[in-house]
């Protein structure tokens, strides 16, 4: 598989990830040995291998699975721990568009929670309130914003103010509006669109400063099996 290149110079190299693909090796997959986006990376790029550790190597963040869209990776070491500070100091915009179940009462809004691992269900995220949540649960804020209203969906444009595991799957699902597609955080009764095989989320911007001091943005246009999803049901 030959993954495509957005954007790279000498610290990064910034890729458009393909549906249906782990990122890195970690828990199933590193059991499973399926390849992952770093080995393909490593077969384009060979001296991707002496970056970071395995294995992870150089990857700068990750998205789920089935999530598609901008993903950053470092060139070097350093550029590596450059990048990595950006995110965790929360330099960095990361925007995403996602089709959810409904409709949408508001036109916006933020969603402000604890995040920690579901306890009857290992594979998944919860929403707690300051109240109910355990220990290890982390703050988690979510911006929305509706892009377009149809029938039985509704079409958000996103933005995370921080990187939990699973957030916007979480907590869209939490707002009683799962992701279109996703089985993981859908309801028992949840309508998926016809043609629609994976979670319709989509990381579409990503916004950093870079090693040599230029911020720069990048975009990744909808795939087009999502965007046949939206002309289908705007019938």
């Amino acid at each position: 598989m030959e993954i495509k290149i957005i954007y790279q110079d000498k610290d990064v190299l910034v890729v458009d990830k393909p549906t249906g693909l782990v990122v890195f090796p970690e828990g199933e997959s590193l059991k499973s040995g399926e390849k992952t986006l770093i080995d393909y990376l490593i077969e384009q790029k060979p001296e991707l291998a002496d970056i970071g550790s395995p294995p992870r190597y150089g990857i700068v963040h990750r998205l789920d699975k089935d999530t598609s869209g901008v993903l950053l990776v470092a060139k070097s070491t350093e550029a590596l721990i450059f990048l990595q500070n950006r995110f965790k100091n929360r330099e960095v915009e990361k925007q995403y568009v996602c089709l959810v179940e409904g409709n949408m009462e508001n036109d916006s809004g933020i969603i402000e929670t604890l995040i920690a691992r579901a306890k009857g269900d290992p594979r998944k995220q919860k929403a707690y309130s300051a109240i109910n949540a355990p220990k290890s649960a982390r703050e988690a804020v979510t911006e929305y914003k509706v892009l377009e209203r149809y029938k039985d969906y509704t079409l958000l444009e996103v933005k995370i103010k921080t990187g939990r595991r699973h957030q916007i799957r979480c907590h869209l699902s939490y707002l009683q509006h799962p992701i279109a597609g996703d089985k993981l955080y859908a309801f028992k009764n949840s309508k998926i669109p016809e043609g629609l095989t994976r979670q319709f989320l989509h990381a579409q911007k990503l916004k950093i400063q870079l090693p040599g001091g230029e911020t720069k943005e990048f975009l990744s246009e909808l795939p087009e099996e999502l965007q046949k999803i939206l002309n289908n049901i705007a019938r």
